[in-house]
C-alpha cells in the first residue's frame, strides 16, 4: 500500500471549478472567516487538488500559507486517537464492550458519582441540574470504550481541566516548570472524579472528556502510560509514513513561521496562541491529549483518511472493525456517530449533500475537517483557522458546504 504522493507544486482543477473554488475562498478570506487555509482532495488515491491561501500573519503578509504549513487540527486529532485505540485494542483482544475500568481502574474508584450540568465551554459557567436527575448516580463501572467512541458515556461535554492541571504553560519556546507528566497526572485524578450528566445510554453527548479518557487507554495498551504521543507515533504516524503531524511544535523544534496561528487569549495565557494548541483543556495538559493538540499538514490529515478508505493493513487494524466503525452506531438529534466517526446526517450543516449519505469524517473547532466518501472514492482534508479573528465569528458551515459540494460534484 503506497503513500499519498507529496505535492512539490500546487495542483488544481480544470479551469472552471478552480476559479469557482479561488472565488468561494477568496470570499472567506475577504470576510475575515479565516485569513489561512489548504485543501488537498484525493480521488482513487490520484491527488487532484492540493493548493494553499492566505496569510499565516496576515496584518504583515509576509509569511503566505504554504502547502506544507502546520494547522492545529482541534478535534480532528480525535481520529488519529481513535485509530490507535482500534488497532491497540484489537491487538489486545479486547472489544468495544470492553469497560473502561479494565484498563483505567482508578475510572471507578470513587463509586457511584451525582449527576450535574457540566459547564459550558465558552463561558466556563456550571449549567444547571437537570430537575429530574438531583438524587441520581451513576456507577463508573458501566462506562465501555463503546460509550467513548460513539460520545454516549454520559461524561459532560466539557469542563475546566486546565484549571485542575496547574497554572497556564509558558510560551511555546520557553521552558515550563510544570512538566507535561505532572499536567496529565493532575487532569487524569480530575478526569476520574466529575460527575457525570447523565446515564452511559445511546444519547449523543459529544465529549472531550470521553477522547481524553480514550487517549489514556491508547497509551497504557500501548505501554507507554501517559504518553499519547508515542502510542499514535507508533501506530498511525510512522506506519503511514507521516512527518509533518507532531503534538507541540515550537517546542519539537518546528519553524513557527510556518505554523499558522489561532485566536488570542487574553484572559488565561495572555497571548495569541502560535505553535501551540489553541484548545486549553489541551494547552493545560502540557498539550499532548486525546481530544486535541495535533498540528498537520493537509497532506497528511488526507493520508490518514485515504487509510481508513482503503482499509489500509498498515494500520493494523482487521477489515470487519473498521467497517464496524463507519456504520451507524447512535443518532440523537439528527447527529450520527460512528466509532469516533461523524456520520453524514440527512442534512448536514457542516459539509454537503453532494457528499453520499455513506460518508463520514470530523471536524476541529479551529475551522479544520476531513471527511471520506466512499461512493465517489473522495478524501478532502481542509484546514484553516477559522478561530484567529475570535471564535464567535460566523461562517465557517457555510464554507464548508460550498467548499466540499463544489468539490463532491465536480470529482
Amino acid at each position: 500500500m503506497s503513500s499519498l504522493p507529496l505535492s512539490t507544486t500546487p495542483q488544481q482543477l480544470s479551469e472552471t471549478p478552480q476559479a469557482q473554488l479561488e472565488q468561494i475562498i477568496a470570499d472567506a478570506i475577504n470576510e475575515g472567516i479565516f485569513p489561512a487555509a489548504t485543501i488537498m482532495a484525493v480521488q482513487d488515491g490520484a491527488v487532484r487538488l492540493h493548493a494553499a491561501w492566505g496569510w499565516i500573519d496576515p496584518d504583515t503578509q509576509q509569511h503566505p500559507t504554504q502547502l506544507d504549513s502546520l494547522f492545529d487540527l482541534a478535534s480532528v486529532t480525535k481520529m488519529f486517537t481513535v485509530t490507535a485505540f482500534l488497532s491497540l485494542m484489537a491487538e489486545h483482544g479486547l472489544s468495544v464492550e470492553t469497560p473502561l475500568v479494565e484498563i483505567i481502574p482508578e475510572f471507578g474508584a470513587s463509586g457511584p458519582r451525582p449527576i450535574d450540568g457540566g459547564m459550558d465551554p465558552h463561558s466556563k459557567v456550571m449549567l444547571p441540574t437537570p430537575t429530574d436527575t438531583h438524587s441520581q448516580q451513576v456507577d463508573p463501572a458501566q462506562v465501555t470504550f463503546w460509550h467513548l467512541l460513539t460520545h454516549t458515556s454520559g461524561l459532560a461535554p466539557w469542563r475546566d481541566v486546565f484549571h485542575a492541571a496547574g497554572p497556564a504553560p509558558t510560551p511555546p519556546d520557553q521552558p515550563d516548570p510544570i512538566n507535561r507528566h505532572q499536567r496529565w497526572m493532575k487532569a487524569l485524578v480530575a478526569l476520574c472524579t466529575y460527575p457525570f450528566v447523565g446515564e452511559p445510554d445511546s444519547i449523543v453527548r459529544y465529549s472531550d472528556l470521553g477522547l481524553m479518557l480514550l487517549g489514556e487507554a491508547a497509551s497504557r495498551l500501548n505501554g507507554t502510560p501517559g504518553e499519547l504521543d508515542k502510542a499514535i507515533q507508533a501506530r498511525v504516524l510512522d506506519p503511514l509514513e507521516l512527518t509533518s503531524i507532531t503534538y507541540n511544535p515550537v517546542r519539537q523544534g518546528r519553524d513557527r513561521s510556518n505554523i499558522v496561528p489561532t485566536e488570542d487569549d487574553p484572559t488565561w495565557r495572555h497571548r495569541r496562541p502560535w505553535g501551540e494548541v489553541h484548545d486549553e483543556n489541551a494547552c493545560g495538559v502540557g498539550g499532548v491529549s486525546g481530544h486535541a493538540g495535533l498540528f498537520a499538514t493537509a497532506h497528511d490529515v488526507a493520508a490518514l483518511g485515504q487509510a481508513w478508505l482503503d482499509n489500509d493493513p498498515r494500520l493494523r487494524i482487521p477489515h470487519d472493525l473498521m467497517d464496524v466503525a463507519r456504520r451507524d452506531h447512535a443518532e440523537t438529534d439528527g447527529a450520527r456517530r460512528g466509532l469516533g466517526w461523524h456520520l453524514r446526517a440527512a442534512v448536514d450543516s457542516s459539509f454537503s449533500d453532494q457528499m453520499s449519505f455513506n460518508s463520514y469524517g470530523h471536524t476541529g473547532f479551529t475551522g479544520t475537517s476531513l471527511w471520506i466518501d466512499p461512493e465517489k472514492r473522495l478524501v478532502v482534508a481542509c484546514l484553516t483557522n477559522r478561530v484567529y479573528p475570535g471564535r464567535e465569528k460566523p461562517g465557517i458551515h457555510e464554507f464548508r458546504q460550498a467548499a466540499h459540494g463544489l468539490l463532491a460534484t465536480v470529482l
